[in-house]
This record gives C-alpha cells, structure tokens and sequence, in this order.
C-alpha cells in the first residue's frame, strides 16, 4: 500500500495536501559559514506562515550531517499542523568535514541509509521519507557515484524515492544514466531538483521521458538570471505531455532567505510562483503541482 513516510508517521498520498516539494527548515554547511538555518522558533514561524498562506507540507531535503536537527522535526510538525518529510541520504564532500567523510568511507552508506528510512534516525525514532544525494557541475565525480550507487541500493532494499540535487541545474541526463540506467532505479522513483536553474528544454523533456519528477525549485533568489523563465520552462513540459511530472520547491538555505528574517521564505511559493505559473499552464495544473503530485512523488509502497 502507497505511503508517504512523514516524521509523524506514514500516511496515504491524498492527505499530504498542497506540498513545498522542496525545502530546509534546518541546515549547517562549511559551504555557508554565518548562514545556518538552526533556529527551532524561527523554523516554527516559518511554517506557521507557510500554513497560513495555504500550505499542507514540506519535504526537508537536508540529508545526513547536515544539521537536520530531526528531533525537532516532530514538534513542529504537531504545532504548526504542518506534515514534514524528512531526508536521509548525503551531498556532495564539498559540504563535510574531511573526518567526517573519512568515517563514512569506512563503513557502508547504504546501510545507513536503509537504517534511517526505516528503523529511526539517531535515537529519535523519527524515519526519513526519501533519500537526497547530489551531482556535480556537467558531471559526477568518485563521490556522486558512490553515493549514487548506495542509493539505489537502499531504494532497491526500501523502496524510497531518490531525490537528486542538480548542481546549477546541470548534469541530469548523466545522473539518469547512472541510476536509471546502470543501477535500475525507476524513473518514477527519482526526483531531479534545481531544473529552473538550466533553462534547456531538450534536456528538460529527455529527462522527463524517464518517468522522473522534475521539480522547479528556489524561485526569487537574486543571482538566479533564470528565474524569470521558470514559467516557460514549465509550459514547455506541460505542452510537451509531461505536466504530471512536475514539482514545486522553495529550497530556503539560508537564515536571511527566510520570509521571517525578510526574504522569499517557504510563502513565496503560494502567494506568487502559484500565481506566475497559474498565467502560464492554468491553475487547474498549478493546483496539481501543489496539491496530488507530491504525495505521488514521495509516496511508495515501503518494503
């Protein structure tokens, strides 16, 4: 039976509701030094505004190391009334410290992995809903493979989605040959993040043709020249055949990114993109996007 795996518990796809696809709620990274998102009372702000724009849920997709603060995660699930589903999974080395990544190496990620989706991760109890790996600028190196590779491992053992960090959008068709390809992950199972940052419609519908999700992520960031033709990028699927295969992420990595501490934060997806994408492919799809496709693409039937 199809669930999504909340930090609550499982539930069934139709009740995760209007969904930002993708997003942070907590984050620490060497890669962003002053700008950790670590702050419970300003994570529970931004989801009580998030849930007063309209918003259901959010998939958190820090992965291990990376200051998911999971504890924390069901508590401000409760009080906020808004579901969470929470990562499991590794970004790129760029993001770790060099100990950190020397531990990992010698042990076997994708155990961890399938040990975080399914039994709890650390002492909380609390079980990861997908697994979020990452690829590099126009290809993958040693450590996106191996990642990759313990990802598919740990879906084929679970069952969980494969979420996929694109780095600037890049790169797509390469990780669908590996994981799709070389590791017999489904299409359907893997979602490709960032494709609002590489414009490029040929690779958009070859990528589509997988069965993959495609989600439209991190919209009004300033040093983003493409976000404006996000809304094009998205009629092309939707004209193309491939409307139902589309998300919508608001990716908030940083403490000022926040619509609490004055930026986008996680409303700007309902209270504007909704509206841009409504003008472009019609709001029957847009409500789609928000509403039935995410509970598709983070539902499975858990192993």
């Amino acid at each position: 039976m199809t669930r999504v795996r909340t930090v609550l518990g499982d539930i069934p796809p139709e009740e995760l509701g209007v969904c930002d696809a993708h997003d942070h709620l907590f984050l620490r990274s060497p890669r962003l030094p002053g700008q950790e998102l670590d702050d419970p009372s300003a994570a529970r702000s931004e989801l009580a505004a998030f849930r007063a724009a309209g918003g259901a849920a959010v998939a958190q997709w820090t992965p291990y190391g990376m200051g998911r603060r999971v504890a924390d995660l069901p508590g401000l699930s409760r009080a906020t009334g808004v579901r969470i589903v929470c990562a499991t999974g590794l970004h790129q080395a760029a993001h770790y410290a060099p100990e950190t990544l020397a531990r990992l190496r010698g042990g076997r990620l994708a155990d961890l992995f399938v040990s975080e989706l399914t039994e709890g991760i650390g002492t909380t109890g609390v079980r990861a809903g997908f697994i979020k790996v990452a690829g590099g600028f126009h290809g993958l190196d040693a450590h996106a493979r191996r990642t990759m590779a313990a990802a598919a491992e740990a879906h084929h053992a679970t069952g969980a989605p494969v979420a996929v960090h694109l780095e600037l959008g890049t790169g797509a068709l390469d990780v669908l040959d590996l994981l799709c390809g070389e590791l017999g992950v489904p299409g359907e199972r893997v979602i490709l993040g960032h494709l609002n940052r590489s414009p490029d419609p040929v690779t958009h519908r070859q990528a589509a043709a997988s069965g993959c999700w495609l989600a439209f992520d991190g919209p009004s960031r300033a040093h983003h020249a493409t976000d404006w033709r996000m809304p094009e990028a998205v009629r092309a699927l939707a004209e193309a055949g491939f409307g139902d295969r589309l998300l919508l992420g608001g990716d908030t990595v940083t403490a000022g990114a926040r619509s609490v501490d004055g930026g986008p934060g996680m409303p700007y997806l309902l209270r504007r993109v909704r509206q841009r994408l409504a003008e472009a492919v019609g709001a029957e799809l847009v409500e789609r996007i928000l509403g039935e496709h995410p509970g598709r693409a983070f539902g499975t039937d858990w192993k």
